[in-house]
């Protein structure tokens, strides 16, 4: 295709300057420099997974034993609205679309290709300590956001670390906005647009960039009316393609169902498999499993990125504890369920597959054992399961792929209001700032956003993906540094008490202080 042959001539136009940047993100989330591994277990994967861990031990497992209540609340409508701007659902719809995306499809697959099936068990496991990071999140959000002048909410990770922390902490704050305007610009927008372009194209056969002048005009349609906007299109779209993509998934495997118990052997036998790897020490099977499914895990659910807590802090309700608990299902909808759907089709539908070995081709039965890599080792396996063409396309490929340009458009409206959360609060620190700017300044980074789209849709992105890599560290650092020093608060906010926590530079929130449970008695759920 056009894009990946630009590509390639950019990478032979500057060798020295991608192979520097990709050095650091190798290093940060795959711990290798230069190809050669350095580290057993990457900074980024050591640090997201030992918050998540102090963070499930502190609130003493609630993310476990409180799962089947937080589930139920999905089903339930609420009588008792909040302070906010989108109902506890929209606005978890909301972050599920930006967390829900490429990652399911094609980081699943990447996972398995470099730490084999044993990868899913500890993307399982990381999902678990990064529902008790989500919950954090989710319940600071609620309680530091603030509410402007003209009566709207915002908030995030920097609203927690401005009123959680202090004024000394607001350098802090200004980092995650940095990081953000880069992630959202590069891994929110960029390279979710190129993914988009690559399916128009593949499927009908337009240029990529005709997909990215569709998703532009899609995305503006929806951006321009703001959060609630983008809240009522998450609420409505999210749903129907997670369950739909869910349910196409479980038909395959029950058209398989006699392959599931020999998947469920490799992914546990994976995980905990002593011999060594090629050309490795024994153990370093472990390693490799320990480190693909820990890294893709965390790329996709977003757990302590910062992220999903921008979008929960419009939520409707005055309960910090309650959003916590709808962010951290967030997590387990993403990785335990979408994620796990798409590692089951790729371990366990047999069909028509090749590989190379030795030099030589040979038939294999499952995709994961072919030379298929990312997004088409997940098509190759939905096209074996459901191999009928409709136009020529078989109507596996249909599904992954239509369910691919669902997950990106929904990922583009949420990383756009991300995007301007950030670039709003560096405008609130000039000196000067108004309304007036702020509205100005809104429609000009939406208008720079689907650009953006249609530019990255066609563009070589090698270098930039590899500064997305980068920038996601500069926005989870942040974040992590600010739920490690608020770690106190989040576990008072697990225990009932809404007003837990110092207020720096403004009083608690009223709606807290008027709803809050006497005494910090626990909240009903």
């Amino acid at each position: 295709m056009a894009a990946a042959q630009a590509d390639q001539a950019a990478a032979e136009q500057a060798p020295g300057l991608i192979d520097h940047i990709t050095n650091v993100s190798d290093f940060i989330w795959g711990g290798t420099w230069n190809g050669e591994e350095v580290l057993l277990l990457p900074p980024m994967v050591v640090i997201l997974l030992g918050a998540g861990l102090y963070f499930m031990i502190g609130l003493r497992f609630y993310p476990i034993w409180k799962l089947g209540s937080a589930f139920a609340s999905l089903f339930k409508k609420s009588g008792d609205k909040g302070a906010g701007e989108i109902s506890p659902f929209a606005a978890l719809s909301t972050a599920l679309s930006g967390q829900v995306g490429t990652g399911n499809l094609a980081g699943v697959a990447t996972a398995i290709t470099l730490g084999g099936p044993g990868a899913i068990f500890w993307m399982w496991i990381t999902a678990l300590f990064g529902m008790a990071l989500a919950f954090g999140e989710g319940a600071l959000a609620i309680r530091y956001r603030e509410r402007t002048k003209e009566g709207v909410y915002r908030g995030g990770p920097m609203a927690y670390i401005t009123y959680g922390l202090g004024p000394k902490w607001k350098w802090l704050a200004i980092l995650f906005c940095l990081g953000t305007l880069v992630s959202a610009l590069v891994t929110g927008n960029g390279i979710q647009a190129n993914s988009f372009g690559d399916s128009v194209n593949e499927l009908t056969g337009l240029d990529e960039m005709y997909g990215g002048l569709i998703a532009a005009v899609a995305v503006f349609v929806v951006i321009i009316g703001g959060i609630k906007s983008i809240g009522a299109v998450a609420e409505r779209i999210v749903p129907v393609m997670a369950i739909a993509y869910i349910v196409m998934a479980i038909i395959a495997l029950i058209l398989n169902f006699g392959d599931l118990p020999e998947t469920f052997g490799r992914i546990f036998g994976g995980a905990f498999n002593a011999q060594s790897a090629t050309g490795g020490f024994l153990g370093a099977a472990i390693i490799m499993a320990i480190r693909a499914g820990v890294a893709r895990g965390l790329f996709s659910n977003e757990a302590g990125q910062g992220s999903t807590p921008i979008a929960h802090a419009v939520a409707q309700t005055n309960d910090p504890a309650a959003q916590g608990r709808f962010a951290m299902m967030g997590t387990f909808i993403d990785t335990i369920v979408i994620c796990t759907m798409t590692a089951l089709v790729m371990l366990t539908v047999t069909g028509d597959f090749t590989a190379t070995v030795g030099g030589a081709t040979v038939a294999v039965e499952h995709a994961w054992q072919s030379d298929l890599n990312g997004f088409a080792m997940t098509s190759g396996a939905f096209a074996a399961a459901f191999p009928f063409q409709i136009a020529g396309i078989p109507l596996g490929t249909l599904i992954a792929s239509v369910a691919l340009l669902l997950f990106v458009f929904t990922t583009l409206l949420t990383w756009s209001y991300y995007g301007e959360r950030a670039i709003t609060y560096l405008y609130d620190q000039v000196p000067g700032a108004t309304l007036g700017g702020e509205k100005v300044l809104h429609m000009i980074w939406r208008v720079l956003w689907c650009a953006v789209i249609f530019i990255g849709s066609f563009a070589p992105l090698e270098l930039i993906w590899r500064l997305g890599d980068i920038s996601n560290a500069a926005m989870a650092l942040p974040n992590i540094i600010a739920l490690m020093a608020l770690s106190g608060v989040v576990f008072a906010l697990a225990r009932g008490q809404r007003c837990a926590g110092p207020d720096h530079g403004r009083e608690a929130p009223s709606e807290l202080v008027e709803e809050a449970a006497p005494g910090g008695a626990p909240a009903a759920d």
